[in-house]
C-alpha cells in the first residue's frame, strides 16, 4: 500500500507542481466578476422591493387617516421618497387622472378593470417607445365615503449606489436574454456586442435551479450566478459576470425575485501569459519521491517483511516435526530474536534441556527504529514542501482588477449601508407625518406595530413627546433616557460602553407641536447588509475610528485595525496593496451622497489577505504545500498502521518466545491478528504443547480425558 501511495503522489506531483500555469486571467479576477454580478442583483433586488414596500405602505398610511386630495398624497410622497421617475393619482371607476408628478406614467399598462384580480396590484415591467423598461408599481388609495383611487409610480431598472469602476458595463436581462438596460463603459460597438453575446448567455444559465447550479455544498449567493469570458484584443481579454435576482433567504420570494431579471456584467482585463512554475521543478520533485519512497520500501521489505515471512515458514516446518534442519535465523532485531527462540524450540522438541542457551543474537536496529528510519526519509521529501520551496513572498504579484474590483465593491455597499438608513428615516418621516394632534395612542401604536411588521429593520418604534414622555411605543423596550427631549440629530449612535451600539434615527412630527417618531435600528440588520463573498473582512467605522459593526466578531466601539489607519485618513474612497509579513487588498469608502445618513460620517473598510485569493502565486504554493500534506498523510496512514498491527505484535512475540524457550509451558498463546506474525504465534501455541507431552510420553505415562471410560 505504502509503495502503490508513492507511486501515485510522485505522479500528482510531477503534474500539478509540473505544470506550467498559462491561464491568461487569473481565476482570483473571474471569481471577482462573478461576486460583482452579485452585488449589482442583491442592490438591484432590494432597491426594487423597497420601492414596492414604501409604496404600498404610504398607500395604507393615507387609508387609515383622512382623505386628502391628490396632490397632497402626490407631494407627500415626492417629500418624503425621492426615487420614483414618475408618479400619478387616478380614479379607478372613471380612469380619470387626479394628479401626475415626474415623467409620464405609461398607464396604458394598468388594466383598471382587472384589478379585482389576485395578481391585478402586483408589479409589471413595460417597454416604452424609446426602448426604456420602467417598473409599474400600483397601490389602492380607499376612503370610506370616497371613489377608490390607484396610486402609480414608475421606476427605472437602475443599480442605486453600485460603482462600476474604471471600464466595467452592467446591464439587465430578462428571461429571454434581451437587455432591458445597460450603463457604463459602453462607448465601443465591441463591448455593446460583447454585453448583448453575455446578456444571453447569462440569461440561458440563469434558467437553472439554484441549487443544481452549484458544487453539492456549496453555499454563498442564494440565486444562480458565474463568470464569463468573452474574446480577446491583444493583450486585453473581457470577463464578465452574472447573477439572477434571488430572495435572501435560500429557496424564498419576493417581488423582485419574481421578475425573471438576471444582471450582467462586463470588464476587459489584461491577458498575459505568466509561467510561473517550472516542468523541472515537478520531475525533480517526483524523482526524488522515487528514490526516497523507493529506499524506504527497500529497507521495510529487507528488514520487517522478507524476516517475518521466513520466520513464518520456519515455525510451520516445525510444527509439522521437520527437526533436522536448522532454523534460519535472522540477522537483528526482533525478527532474530523469534528465530534464535525457534532454534532453541527445534533443540527442545529434540530432547535437549530448556536451559541450554541458544546461538547468539546479533544487537541492531528493532523494528519501531526502522520504522523511524523510514518516517524521516519520508519527512525529508514532505516538510520542505510544505514550509520551505515554492512559498509567496512579500513581493507577490495581486492583479490590478482585483484591487479595483476590492474598492468598487467597499463603495457599493458603503453606498447600500447608508441608503439602508436613509430608508429607515424616510420610513419614520412617513409615518411622523401622518401624525396630527387628533391622533390617539392607540391609533400611534396600530401604524408603529404596522411599520415594525412591513419593516425588519427596526429593533423598537416609538413616538416620543416634546416633554420625553414616550406616547406610543412597538417592539422591543426603547434605550430612551425618561424626560429627555427628542433628538435634534437625524440619526445618532448611543451606546458607548455597552455589547451593542445603538443606532437611532429621529424624524418630526409636524403636526404634533414638537413630537417625533423614533426608530432604534437592529444592529444585527446593519451587519447582516455587510455579508458578501470575497470581501474577506467588512467593517463599519465611525469618524473615530471605532467599530459600529461588521460581518464577524467584533467588540462595539473598538479600534479599528491599525493597517487602516492610513486609508481612513485619507477620507476618500481608496483600495491599496498592502505588503509586510501578510500581504492584504484593503479598501475604506467613507459615507458619500445626501440623506440623513451623512451626517453619521461611517466608512466601510474591507480586507482580505492575499493568500487567500486565486492567483499564480499562492494557488503554486497551496499546490506544493497539499503534495507535502498527502506525503506524510502517507507516511503517518502506512507506517503507523505497520507499528500497529505489525511492529507491536512482533515485539511482543519475539517476548513470548524467549519464555517459551526460557522453560515457561504454562502461558497460553494467542494471536492478535490472523497474518504471519499471528500465524506464528499459532505455531508456538503447538510447539508448547508438544513440549508439554514430552516429560510424561518418557515416563511412559498416559493422560486420560476426564469423564471417559469410567463407570
Amino acid at each position: 500500500m505504502l509503495s502503490v501511495l508513492l507511486l501515485s503522489l510522485a505522479g500528482i506531483t510531477a503534474l500539478t507542481l509540473g505544470k506550467p500555469d498559462n491561464a491568461l486571467v487569473p481565476k482570483a479576477v473571474l471569481t471577482s466578476q462573478q461576486y460583482v454580478a452579485e452585488d449589482g442583483a442583491i442592490a438591484l433586488r432590494a432597491s426594487l422591493d423597497e420601492s414596492v414596500t414604501d409604496l404600498t405602505s404610504t398607500a395604507t398610511l393615507f387609508n387609515e387617516g383622512r382623505p386628502v386630495s391628490a396632490d397632497t398624497v402626490l407631494d407627500k410622497v415626492g417629500n418624503v421618497y425621492q426615487k420614483w421617475r414618475g408618479t400619478a393619482v387616478i380614479e379607478i371607476k372613471s380612469g380619470k387622472m387626479l394628479a401626475a408628478r415626474g415623467e409620464n406614467v405609461p398607464l396604458t399598462a394598468i388594466d383598471l378593470t382587472k384589478l379585482t384580480r389576485s395578481d391585478g396590484l402586483d408589479p409589471r415591467m413595460v417597454r416604452l417607445e424609446n426602448g426604456q423598461t420602467r417598473l409599474i408599481i400600483v397601490a389602492l388609495l380607499s376612503w370610506k365615503g370616497q371613489p377608490q383611487q390607484l396610486l402609480v409610480a414608475s421606476s427605472t431598472l437602475s443599480f442605486p449606489g453600485v460603482d462600476l469602476g474604471p471600464g466595467r458595463a452592467i446591464g439587465v436581462v430578462d428571461s429571454t436574454g434581451h437587455l432591458l438596460s445597460s450603463h457604463g463603459a459602453l462607448d465601443s460597438e465591441r463591448a455593446r456586442k460583447q454585453l448583448t453575446s453575455f446578456a444571453k448567455t447569462a440569461a440561458r444559465k440563469g434558467r437553472q435551479h439554484p441549487v443544481k447550479a452549484k458544487e453539492p455544498g456549496a453555499g454563498g449567493y442564494t440565486g444562480v450566478s458565474g463568470h464569463l469570458t468573452g474574446g480577446a484584443a491583444k493583450e486585453v481579454r473581457t470577463v464578465g459576470g452574472y447573477a439572477t435576482l434571488a430572495a435572501p433567504q435560500a429557496g424564498g420570494a419576493t417581488t423582485a425575485s419574481s421578475l425573471g431579471l438576471t444582471v450582467v456584467t462586463e470588464v476587459d482585463v489584461s491577458a498575459k501569459v505568466s509561467q510561473i512554475t517550472r516542468p523541472a521543478f515537478g520531475v525533480a520533485a517526483a524523482g526524488a519521491l522515487l528514490a526516497i519512497g523507493g529506499l524506504a520500501v527497500i529497507v521495510l521489505l529487507g528488514t520487517v517483511q522478507r524476516p517475518l515471512i521466513r520466520l513464518f515458514l520456519e515455525s510451520r516446518r516445525l510444527t509439522r516435526g521437520d527437526l533436522a534442519r536448522p532454523v534460519s535465523v535472522p540477522r537483528a532485531g526482533e525478527a532474530a530474536r523469534v528465530g534464535a527462540a525457534l532454534e532453541r524450540l527445534r533443540r527442545q522438541l529434540q530432547g535437549e534441556p530448556a536451559d541450554v542457551e541458544g546461538p547468539a543474537v546479533r544487537k541492531g536496529l528493532g523494528a519501531r527504529a526502522l520504522l523511524a528510519v523510514c518516517a524521516v526519509l519520508l519527512l525529508v521529501w514532505s516538510v520542505p514542501l510544505m514550509l520551505l520551496l515554492n512559498r509567496a513572498d512579500s513581493a507577490v504579484k495581486v492583479p490590478v482588477q482585483i484591487v479595483h474590483d476590492q474598492n468598487s465593491r467597499t463603495i457599493t455597499l458603503s453606498d447600500r449601508v447608508r441608503r439602508a438608513l436613509n430608508e429607515g428615516h424616510a420610513d419614520l418621516s412617513a409615518v411622523a407625518a401622518l401624525i396630527g394632534d387628533r391622533t390617539t395612542p392607540e391609533d400611534m401604536k396600530q401604524v408603529l406595530e404596522r411599520t415594525m411588521q412591513d419593516h425588519d429593520r427596526y429593533e423598537s418604534v416609538y413616538v416620543l413627546g416634546a416633554d420625553g414622555e414616550i406616547l406610543a411605543r412597538a417592539g422591543h423596550s426603547p434605550h430612551h433616557a425618561d424626560g429627555k427631549a427628542p433628538s435634534k440629530q437625524a440619526l445618532e449612535v448611543t451606546g458607548e460602553g455597552g455589547k451593542k451600539p445603538v443606532v437611532t434615527a429621529t424624524a418630526q412630527a409636524p403636526g404634533r407641536g414638537g413630537a417625533a417618531v423614533v426608530g432604534e435600528f437592529r444592529i444585527e440588520f446593519v451587519n447582516a447588509l455587510l455579508g458578501r463573498q470575497g470581501m474577506g473582512e467588512v467593517r463599519v467605522v465611525d469618524a473615530k475610528g471605532r467599530v459600529i459593526g461588521g460581518d464577524s466578531g467584533y467588540f462595539a466601539f473598538e479600534k479599528a485595525p491599525s493597517y487602516l489607519n492610513s486609508l481612513l485618513a485619507t477620507k476618500r474612497a481608496h483600495a491599496t496593496v498592502q505588503r509586510g509579513g501578510t500581504v492584504r487588498v484593503a479598501a475604506v469608502a467613507p459615507f458619500s451622497g445626501g440623506g440623513a445618513a451623512k451626517s453619521l460620517q461611517w466608512s466601510l473598510a474591507s480586507w482580505q489577505p492575499a493568500s487567500s485569493l486565486a492567483i499564480p502565486e499562492y494557488s503554486l504554493q497551496n499546490r506544493t504545500v497539499l503534495a507535502g500534506l498527502l506525503g506524510l498523510t502517507a507516511a503517518a496512514a502506512c507506517l503507523g498502521w505497520l507499528h500497529i498491527v505489525v511492529v507491536r505484535p512482533l515485539r511482543a512475540l519475539a517476548g513470548q518466545a524467549e519464555a517459551l524457550a526460557a522453560g515457561d509451558r504454562k502461558t497460553v498463546l494467542f494471536p492478535r491478528h490472523h497474518d504471519e506474525v499471528g500465524a506464528v504465534v499459532r505455531s508456538l501455541e503447538l510447539i508448547r504443547q508438544q513440549l508439554q507431552g514430552q516429560p510424561r510420553k518418557r515416563d511412559g505415562g498416559s493422560r486420560t480425558p476426564a469423564g471417559v471410560g469410567r463407570n
